[in-house]
């Protein structure tokens, strides 16, 4: 009996107990945090299944953030899928549901930005301008707000708003000279109260000032006022105008001055408006004027596209602002042959 005591007080064997309760704590908490982060990770698997199937509701997003603790940045790159395929109501729940848990001013002002861009890019422009106005009330210098409302005002044709909007750009060190010269020139051209001929020359006035704005004017001049148009007509680089002059009106033509252009003269007799040239520099030019000459009429005709020299987006259509990059007056115009859209067209009945 008194070995049996002297073995259990015996140091050593306290040593070898104490570790061996140790060992088996640990063992049984870290069995436990495994157990926990499987059952965690087939929670998260299963939101993310439901979301590749595009299920996941608006407080999944909520349930990631607060419960799993995923970074605030992937919750949002999930929830931006949503604005790339284009279902912006659905982003715009999610930021919306997120705004009601984030506390962290950097994060919430984030999340305004995206809110109010989604809002901008769904076409709801009022609550995409009140989005930022918020923002801009405890973030006076936060250009991309400035940035956007600028072009709100502008689609909206609130041209004082979007001029004052400019000067704060100016103020805090953004270059605004495109800008102020874009603004001036459409509130000239939609002035009320201004006639066309007072409006026609202001109008002149700028361009001579800065050619940048040439389209504009033009066609303006080609809508409210031919004859000045014609009387300046050598004043344009048709090069950038190509498309514009393709598709006027036979009867706007003024053919005469048409004659002492040699770009005008060369697309007119591509168009086979003129039998007056049988060769062109320019390729697509010569191709139709050949074309036209041709005893069996070939279907064949130019078609246009625009290239943004900012972001280098090619679009079927002119826009004074890129829809990709939103500067303004980026587009270079290209020309190339296609086949006749009524050929085309006829082909397919």
């Amino acid at each position: 009996m008194d070995s049996l005591v002297l073995e259990y007080r015996d140091p050593l064997f306290g040593i070898i107990v104490f570790f061996a309760l140790i060992f088996f704590i640990s063992f049984i908490t870290y069995s436990f945090s495994v157990y926990k982060e499987r059952r965690a990770r087939r929670d998260y698997r299963k939101l993310l299944r439901r979301f590749e199937i595009g299920k996941l509701k608006e407080e999944d997003y909520v349930h990631l953030y607060k419960t799993y603790n995923l970074p605030f940045d992937s919750i949002i790159l999930l929830a931006s899928t949503f604005v790339h395929k284009g279902n912006y109501n659905k982003a715009i729940s999610v930021y919306l549901t997120l705004l009601e848990h984030v506390t962290d001013r950097v994060k919430k002002e984030e999340l305004l930005e995206l809110l109010g861009t989604t809002y901008f890019k769904g076409g709801f422009m009022q609550r995409s301008r009140e989005i930022f106005l918020r923002i801009l009330k405890f973030s006076p210098r936060n250009t991309k707000a400035l940035k956007h409302l600028l072009i709100i005002n502008e689609k909206l044709k609130e041209y004082k708003n979007a001029s004052d909007i400019i000067d704060c750009l100016d103020e805090i060190g953004i270059e605004t000279k495109k800008d102020k010269l874009f603004m001036k020139t459409l509130t000239i051209i939609n002035d009320p109260l201004e006639s066309y001929e007072k409006k026609s020359q202001k109008l002149y006035e700028i361009f001579k000032e800065d050619p940048l704005i040439q389209r504009l004017i033009a066609q303006f001049y080609l809508q409210f006022n031919k004859d000045f148009f014609w009387e300046h007509v050598n004043e344009f680089d048709f090069k950038k105008l190509v498309d514009i002059m393709w598709y006027l009106n036979f009867d706007d033509i003024d053919f005469e001055k048409v004659s002492k252009n040699i770009f005008l003269n060369e697309l007119y007799n591509a168009k086979g408006y003129l039998k007056t040239l049988d060769h062109s520099d320019d390729f697509a030019f010569d191709i139709l004027m050949s074309l036209n000459n041709h005893e069996h009429k070939i279907p064949a005709t130019i078609d246009f596209e625009f290239i943004c020299s900012s972001c280098k987006h090619i679009h079927p259509m002119f826009d004074t602002r890129c829809p990709h990059c939103h500067n303004i007056l980026t587009f270079d115009v290209k020309h190339h042959l296609v086949k006749d859209l009524v050929e085309r067209n006829q082909s397919l009945q």
